[in-house]
């Protein structure tokens, strides 16, 4: 199983027991949440007047910097990158899923502005630049030092913590957006199918069949939007 394959298992996992923390944008044309634009779809935005002032409040705010949303991207984008089912957690819109929940969860601006600036200063300790400026390798080498548990919990660093909470909010604006939800995904929502019985060689195996005249009345796709309809003798018609 492959990283990315780990991380839609793990997210599907975790829904059973856990409530994302906004919705997904089922009419837009980009992958962002709605979460990022309040005023997407707003006949059918779901907020009462209150949130959607509380919202528009957030959302004329900016609380990260050009820089940080720059390594935000990078984190996203290296966590969840593009492949050949779907686009990144850039093109997704996480980052700035990220900037709109550190408004509206404020608990989250100290843990993630703290992360970044303690990544900017490992790797410039041991690169010489900023995350953002470093290398491929370069920050793939430093990720992977923190990217995973250690053996003694004794040895967790804020490094673990970071990218542990970096890890979580990726996945939940990931997967709650167009692109996580329909392409990674390929959850195409609920909608109308053909249904014309049991395969014939099921009912073969077991020596069964179908009455013409039932099937012929029940199976017929050209009439599925109709209302069946019975006798006086509860016969189907």
């Amino acid at each position: 199983m492959d990283r990315r394959e780990h991380l839609r298992t793990l997210l599907l996992a975790g829904l059973a027991g856990s409530t994302i923390l906004s919705s997904c944008n089922p009419d837009g044309a980009t992958g962002e949440n709605t979460a990022t634009d309040p005023n997407a779809n707003a006949e059918g935005y779901g907020r009462t007047p209150a949130e959607k002032k509380h919202d528009e409040e957030l959302m004329s705010e900016t609380f990260f910097t050009e820089a940080e949303m720059a390594t935000l991207g990078i984190l996203t984008t290296m966590i969840i990158p593009a492949d050949e089912r779907s686009g990144s957690a850039l093109e997704a819109g996480v980052p700035d899923f990220m900037e709109f929940i550190v408004k509206d969860i404020p608990d989250y601006q100290l843990p993630l502005r703290g992360g970044i600036a303690w990544l900017n200063t490992q790797c410039s300790a041991v690169n010489g630049v900023v995350f953002a400026e470093a290398t491929e390798e370069q920050r793939t080498q430093l990720l992977d030092q923190i990217a995973y548990p250690p053996e003694d919990p004794a040895d967790e660093t804020f490094g673990h913590q970071f990218f542990d909470l970096m890890r979580f909010l990726t996945m939940t604006g990931f997967y709650t957006s167009q692109i996580g939800i329909q392409e990674d995904l390929q959850y195409q929502g609920n909608y109308a199918n053909v249904w014309d019985g049991v395969p014939d060689e099921v009912l073969a195996k077991y020596e069964v069949g179908y009455d013409p005249e039932w099937t012929a009345k029940c199976l017929d796709v050209s009439t599925r939007n109709e209302v069946a309809q019975w006798d006086e003798e509860g016969n189907l018609i």
